[in-house]
């Protein structure tokens, strides 16, 4: 065998292992509605497999992942039903020299006339409803492309799906009529399906997307009523007496025959202003009730459509801009407590750091131990994360399918771990868990120091953690207020504070000055720093503008407050 051959044989075995790869993913995401990886991981990987046929074309079968629409030759359990017309995917673009690249091919074919439509990307299943003169006839997911699974029992359930579509004097009902959509969940109704789980002791869905896969496909059409499910369309496949212009006026018939359309769809000119669009939706994607994970841009004009056709698996004349992935698996170590400054004690989840929205996690609270029991979650669970708000990282639940029975539950602490004093709630029925020891807990003294510092209670610069740590390390103080009447001669017995002279540092003489400055300050900053539960800055202003000062509050009556 010479080089190049056993070159060739490595390229070979690379892109089988990778094409294999990628399919049994695709089964576990079409087939058990039970992914193990993100979409992010999924679709880099699809990205390595089309690079390497790119750059060996010789590679590419007509049956690669490459070449096929997501669902295409998996057995499944329900019946087949054929799409009227070939029901396609799209094609991703992840940044604006993409999108750009794909508009400009679209220019070269069309010159200035295409116009575009921008739609939200909902996270959900895809799916083909079939009218006949008016009344609904079959319901069917997208499956290869060319057929899918019937599931016209389970689709006439959904609230959004009429069975007879209302007649319009200015788009007469089509004798036929196939329109495709996305069925999905609202966040409210996932959430709200997901404590239900709990509650029966089953395991939650680990995102909407996958809980309306399931509820879609169930076997019993009575399980997917009980299910809040819901549908948005967002394109035409085969139809007899109907032929728009746009997909803006089908858009328009279909909204008044009564089906689901989007209100959020924008139709505009220029790459330009697609980009605003993206923009502005990437920043205000939580503003509406259900998960979006991008926009999808089509080319408005149907005649310029069939112009620039289709491949094998997606349309030329659509792409979908992905926005970063908010969400991420990964395993989650450990759960271990910390107190807080009102003695909260809080479950924190301790990860393999992953990489979410843009920036690196491996910590994320889980508030209590009632929330650890109702996402399901084991340590040692391989689990799905998200930046909640793209800010706040959050633990949505575990990969179920991933468990190999090493995996260990979460026992909430019987004792504070930083004094001992038994753990209780502050009240009967309370879901948190506190230390009662307010006096002396080391990790509610230290959390109240470092919060009398803060900006929304002192501002005492210079009183950062590890001051508050050292101080009280040192025993210098035994409180917060203890700070109030700090001397030069307590500073200099902590390490921290002190020169290799044995002299009080620049900073122990700047942290006196700006604790003089603070005794200055206004009410409503005392009343945040004393770390009284539920009283915040905006409290805090609100009973400061009431009462003229402490003593006043401390006397006035409960009605009253």
């Amino acid at each position: 065998m010479t080089s190049n051959d056993a070159g060739d044989a490595d390229l070979r075995r690379r892109w089988q292992e990778l094409a294999e790869e990628v399919r049994g993913h695709q089964f576990r995401y079409y087939v058990k509605d039970a992914p193990v990886i993100s979409d992010a991981d999924f679709d880099a990987l699809l990205r390595q497999l089309q690079a390497l046929e790119d750059e060996h074309p010789e590679l590419r079968t007509p049956d690669s992942p490459t070449q096929l629409v997501g669902g295409a030759g998996f057995a499944t359990e329900f019946a087949p039903a054929e799409h009227l017309e070939r029901m396609l995917s799209l094609d991703n673009v992840f940044d604006s020299d993409e999108l750009s690249a794909w508009a400009a091919r679209i220019k070269g074919e069309t010159g200035d006339a295409a116009h575009f439509l921008c739609e939200l990307k909902i996270d959900g299943v895809a799916l083909a409803l079939v009218y006949r003169n008016g009344r609904l006839v079959r319901a069917a997911t997208r499956g290869d492309g060319r057929s899918g699974e019937d599931v016209t029992l389970n689709a006439r359930t959904i609230s959004d799906i009429p069975e007879q579509l209302t007649q319009s004097d200015e788009f007469p009902v089509p004798d036929v009529l196939e329109v495709r959509g996305e069925v999905f969940f609202r966040v409210a109704d996932f959430e709200e399906l997901n404590a239900g789980l709990v509650a029966e002791g089953k395991p939650p869905f680990a995102n909407p997307r996958n809980s309306a896969a399931g509820s879609l496909r169930q076997k019993n059409p009575a399980v997917t009523a009980r299910r809040k499910l819901r549908m948005i369309c967002h394109g035409l496949g085969y139809a007899e007496g109907f032929s728009p212009a746009s997909l803006h006026d089908a858009y328009r018939a279909l909204g008044q025959w009564g089906l689901p359309v989007s209100a959020y769809t924008a139709k505009v000119s220029g790459v330009a202003a697609v980009a605003e669009r993206i923009a502005y939706w990437g920043e205000h994607r939580h503003d509406v009730d259900h998960e979006i994970d991008g926009l999808v841009v089509k080319v408005d004009e149907v005649a310029l459509q069939r112009r620039l056709g289709s491949t094998s698996r997606a349309p030329r004349w659509a792409v979908a801009y992905k926005y970063p992935p908010e969400e991420a698996t990964t395993k989650l170590l450990d759960i271990r407590v910390s107190v807080g400054r009102t003695g909260r004690v809080t479950p924190f989840a301790y990860m393999e750091p992953v990489k979410v929205a843009g920036s690196t996690v491996g910590l994320a609270t889980l508030h209590n131990a009632t929330e650890v029991q109702r996402k399901g979650v084991l340590i040692g669970d391989t689990v799905v994360i998200r930046k909640a708000g793209d800010v706040i990282p959050e633990v949505l639940g575990p990969v179920v399918d991933l468990r190999d029975g090493t995996e260990r539950p979460f026992v909430m602490p019987a004792n504070c771990p930083e004094c001992g004093t038994r753990l209780a709630p502050a009240k009967e029925g309370d879901a948190d868990i506190r230390c009662p020891n307010t006096r002396s807990c080391p990790a509610q003294l230290r959390e109240r120091v470092f919060h009398v510092a803060g900006r929304g209670a002192f501002d005492i610069e210079g009183l950062g953690y590890e001051a508050a740590t050292a101080l009280l390390q040192a025993g210098v103080i035994a409180d917060e207020g203890d700070l109030f009447t700090l001397s030069a001669e307590q500073l200099l017995r902590t390490e921290l504070f002190t020169t290799k002279a044995g002299e009080l540092s620049a900073n122990g003489k700047r942290l006196l000055a700006n604790l003089d400055k603070a005794k200055a300050q206004p009410l409503w900053r005392v009343l945040v720093a004393l770390s009284i539960r539920h009283v915040g800055p905006t409290a805090a202003r609100a009973l400061a503008t009431e009462f003229a000062s402490l003593d006043a509050i401390i006397e006035a009556s409960e009605e009253r407050l």
